[in-house]
């Protein structure tokens, strides 16, 4: 049994122990997918009160260094936290190691744009982008290109109904903070992306997840949830949902429109994926309950970090009161270039090559991997697969032989013992890296891996 050496200091002994499991795991005396020992007897080793390592258990699950599963008890995660998903990759990591963890678009369809203008740039006698802060003029046309690029989606927006935003986190961090008080609940779907999570921490606001299915969010569910936490606030991705890949049908849509406006609930769409689909965004429909943050980081280049914020202009000006808090952050260079790719149709010519090379990589993941999809629609980067026993255990082996994958606690919210994993299918070199990297994922399924 494992039996911590506790600081002795002036620090609350809960910590201390999280401080302990923390040191433990980072020096390898705890191992990945190794149990810790039960709450009640380790309390009574330590002198404990059983409630101080409850409370520091539940810590040491939300730094996500441990996960909880009914039956079974506690284990060490791989990672640490969600952020790990966003981590600078190491140089130093083997070779070998296939990546279907990360979510970004496919790389190196069409090398030859972001060279193609550059050179254009570097020959226009005003190349001055990086001697000055954005001016109105550069905004202006930011927020313009931005309504053309929403509104081939089926929008009909202004360039007044638009913020400018360094891509989508950091647009959601602005609304969040903007429009909630530390301490106000958000409903997020039970299943989230790891930055919605990570923003809502970060601000000290309290989560309610919603049941989710096939479709995305449950319209009951959400109904159930704003009745009894009172939260007026949910954040929500309803085309091509993370983890899970669904995609909201017009009946959905409309049904959670009509929870939305029965209690008068403020949405935050997150639809950083809309551009990789066919389905209408949720916003039109929830008149001025509803803003739609998007960017073009997970469906153009994820360098490019340029996105924008739609709203009435009355949630504007509470976002952004001065109009200088959310643009802040992008560069010009960046602007400059998404500009003139949305403008020449360089925009939506990768977005384009992105749909047909996801189809088939989707195509290919449903071949191989078959019944353990949990969600089929429309083809998506990113696809949630069944676990025939703990989601953290397959994430482990499937690294021990060269894959990295992500368990469904870096996604869950208010509960980790759910059966599945996420795999990405655009991180990968190639269709056939992609190929080997899931027939290692589907010898270990065939095999019952935990």
């Amino acid at each position: 049994m494992w039996l911590p050496r506790l600081a002795d200091d002036d620090q609350p002994r809960y910590l201390a122990l999280v401080k302990a499991i923390a040191a433990a795991i980072e020096c390898g005396e705890l191992k990945v997918g190794e149990r810790l020992p039960p709450q009640r007897r380790l309390a009574w080793k330590l002198g404990l009160n059983p409630s101080t390592t409850q409370q520091a258990y539940r810590e040491a699950a939300a730094r996500h260094l441990v996960a909880g599963e009914v039956g079974r008890g506690t284990y060490v995660l791989a990672s640490s936290k969600e952020a790990t998903l966003f981590r600078l990759k190491q140089h130093a990591r083997p070779a070998t190691l296939i990546d279907l963890s990360t979510n970004v678009p496919v790389a190196d369809l069409a090398p030859e744009d972001l060279q193609r203008s550059l050179q254009h740039l570097l020959q226009a006698d005003d190349f001055n982008l990086l001697d000055h802060y954005l001016d109105h003029d550069q905004l202006l046309l930011g927020r313009q290109h931005g309504a053309h690029w929403l509104n081939r989606r089926g929008l009909k927006l202004q360039a007044d109904q638009l913020l400018l935003c360094a891509a989508a986190q950091q647009g959601l961090l602005s609304v969040l903070q903007s429009l909630c008080q530390p301490g106000e609940p958000v409903m997020l779907e039970a299943l989230s992306a790891p930055g919605i999570k990570a923003a809502c921490r970060q601000l000290r606001l309290p989560v309610q997840g919603v049941a989710v299915d096939g479709q995305g969010l449950r319209p009951e569910a959400l109904d159930r949830v704003a009745r009894a936490s009172g939260a007026r606030v949910l954040v929500t991705t309803p085309t091509l949902h993370n983890p899970t890949g669904a995609c909201m049908d017009d009946a959905r849509r409309q049904a959670i429109a009509d929870v939305v406006r029965q209690h008068e609930l403020l949405v935050i769409e997150d639809d950083v994926y809309g551009a990789l689909s066919d389905c209408a965004p949720l916003y039109p429909l929830l008149d001025d309950h509803g803003i739609l943050i998007t960017s073009l980081s997970k469906t153009v280049a994820a360098g490019l970090r340029v996105g924008w914020i739609a709203a009435s202009t009355q949630l504007l000006e509470r976002i952004d009161p001065h109009t200088q808090a959310t643009h802040w952050p992008v560069s010009p260079l960046n602007l400059h270039i998404a500009c003139q790719w949305i403008a020449d149709g360089t925009a939506a010519r990768r977005v384009s090559r992105q749909r047909e090379e996801i189809e088939q990589r989707w195509l290919l993941a449903r071949r191989l991997l078959g019944d353990a999809l949990l969600t089929i629609g429309a083809p998506s980067p990113h696809i949630w697969v069944a676990t025939p026993g703990c989601a953290q255990g397959l994430a482990s082996a499937a690294r021990q032989r060269g894959v990295e994958v992500v368990p469904a606690s870096v996604f869950a919210v208010g509960g980790d013992d759910i059966h599945a994993v996420r795999i990405s299918l655009s991180a990968a070199a190639g269709r056939a890296q992609l190929k080997q990297g899931l027939a290692i994922v589907r010898a270990l399924l065939q095999e019952g891996s935990t």
